[in-house]
């Protein structure tokens, strides 16, 4: 009995040192969803997965490079580089999953060319999508900005205004709750999804799906190159999950492996 005992006390030790759990920040959609669709091959993995979601762009950050998270999963890379940058945080890219198209909307308008002279136009009011939203602008011919303007384009950057129009900055989570009092509004793909907006048949102007915002998991130096977070990076890589993005999203989100 003695010997019975102590084998099932070493086969549980060696399960639960086996066992590997990851929690992980996410925002709702796509993010979460794809997560929660890997779980159970990483539960047949050895790897628990716990998804918090969040709905903001700082919070999933801060908690992963303060160790409260072990990952994250929400933004792109110049996102990434100027959270970095800004917060003197060192976090990094463990693999790219997905590009978000990014789009501008109306309640108003069904075209870019219908938007009267002095339309508010609302954008994210954090540098990289800001810029990536003004960028979008600019290649529609909605405005014009100095030469060299790049991701991290301001408003100051605009040198043609032909329309005059008005713009405005505000949080990203908030853009597809004042569409509806403004005249057009740059919203990031899964708050837009989030919204019940379909990209592929709302969005005035889209990104093609060459677009070089990659969406990845984030985590920290210490645990990139852990079992579970490999585990966690292949899973996100999978034909499974390339499949799942095909088939739910439907263009609005496009795999990037």
């Amino acid at each position: 009995m003695k010997k019975l005992i102590a084998a099932l006390a070493t086969i549980a030790a060696f399960s639960a040192q086996a066992a590997d759990t990851l929690n992980v920040a996410a925002t709702a959609v796509p993010h979460a969803e794809l997560l929660e669709h890997i779980k159970p091959a990483l539960a047949e993995q050895g790897v628990t997965l716990n998804v918090k979601v969040f709905t903001d762009y700082v919070q999933p950050n801060i908690q992963v490079a303060e160790k409260r998270l072990d990952a994250n999963f929400f933004q792109h890379q110049p996102y990434l580089d100027e959270f970095n940058k800004g917060r003197g945080t060192e976090l990094v890219s463990v693999a790219g999953v997905h590009i978000e198209p990014f789009g501008a909307y109306s309640d108003k308008y069904e075209s870019l060319d219908a938007l009267p002279e002095g339309a508010t136009v609302v954008i994210p009011n954090d540098a990289t999508n800001g810029g990536r939203a003004l960028l979008l602008l600019d290649k529609a011919g909605l405005i014009g900005l100095k030469d060299g303007a790049g991701i991290t384009a301001t408003p100051k950057d605009i040198a043609e205004n032909p329309k005059r129009i008005k713009i405005r900055e505000l949080e990203a989570a908030t853009l597809p709750r004042v569409l509806t009092q403004v005249d057009l509004a740059l919203i990031n793909t899964n708050y837009a999804l989030e919204a019940k907006l379909n990209p592929t048949e709302d969005a005035l102007i889209i990104e093609g799906s060459d677009s070089p915002y990659v969406n990845i998991l984030v985590a920290r130096p210490d645990n990139k190159d852990s079992d579970a977070m490999q585990k966690l990076a292949a899973a996100l890589h999978s034909e499974d999950v390339k499949q799942f993005i095909e088939e739910k999203y439907q263009g609005a989100v496009v795999p990037a492996f």
